[in-house]
């Protein structure tokens, strides 16, 4: 079953509930991508839940460029605001959600605001800040993330070309293109303020009112999330916290260890 949407912002932003059960998933993705990199895990969590896809206003596929406000983008606050607008123009409370990369961290914010939409937080390869600081390894010096920044500054289309296979486990190269197709669909003039958004955040101090059960998903190696960050999660979270670790590379498991990815959901949520 399939639910198209026919008003507002959830309509703007191609929401779309497919699937049956009597729980809803909200899948939420990450930095540059589209709801469409979930496409490998939706079958099998179409069977147990409805699931609620979605793209967030910088994605490529989004067809009104004036959704995407740089200065209400510029923290996580104004991404949760549009989680909570969706929710609550579809009626959904108490949902499983389930966020890749900034999503996860954008979960937590929005479940700080509105406690009532949500009953337990799935973070894939997720982190509260990128940048080193005195005691906590965000795995990027800040001179690493001003080179980033300045590559996509200078020319946002070839940075998108070469950034995936960076991020994206080179033995899968057509996840790698997937993702690089999905970068490519992202307005540059979106590209850059997003990215300084991302990768200046700093929302360690949410995650202490995180108090539902959560589940951090890691990958065994992931450029972008050291393993030392799921378990600064793990300590700071109050609701009960599990790390689950899946034996593979990369920051999209989604992609390119869909079925080890799915073993582990089904294992924590009970399906």
């Amino acid at each position: 079953m399939v639910v198209m949407l026919q008003t507002g912002f959830s309509t703007a932003v191609n929401a779309k509930i497919i699937g049956s059960g009597s729980e809803v998933m909200v899948l939420a993705h990450g930095f540059g991508g589209n709801q469409s990199l979930w496409d490998k895990i939706l079958p099998e969590l179409t069977r147990h839940y409805r699931v609620l896809l979605f793209d967030w206003t910088f994605a490529g596929s989004i067809k009104d460029p004036n959704l995407f406000d740089p200065h209400k983008y510029s923290s996580y606050c104004g991404f949760a605001e549009d989680l909570i607008k969706i929710l609550d123009e579809l009626g959904l409370t108490s949902t499983i959600f389930l966020g890749h990369s900034m999503s996860g961290l954008i979960g937590c914010v929005a479940y700080t605001k509105r406690p009532d939409l949500f009953q337990r937080l799935v973070l894939l390869c997720s982190s509260p800040r990128y940048i080193n600081t005195e005691g906590y390894e965000g795995g990027f010096e800040k001179s690493d993330i001003e080179q980033i920044i300045a590559s996509i500054e200078s020319n946002y289309q070839n940075w998108a070309t070469h950034f995936p296979s960076l991020v994206v486990d080179e033995a899968d190269p057509v996840s790698v293109s997937r993702f690089q197709k999905c970068l490519h669909e992202m307005r540059p003039e979106v590209a850059l303020p997003l990215a300084k958004t991302v990768f200046g955040v700093d929302e360690r101090d949410i995650l202490e009112k995180v108090d539902i059960p959560c589940t951090i998903v890691q990958t065994k190696t992931d450029i972008v999330v050291p393993a030392s960050v799921a378990v600064f999660m793990q300590n700071k979270i109050k609701g009960c916290c599990t790390v689950q670790v899946i034996n593979t590379d990369g920051h999209f498991p989604h992609l390119t260890a869909h079925l080890e990815l799915l073993q582990v959901l089904g294992t924590v949520l009970g399906f």
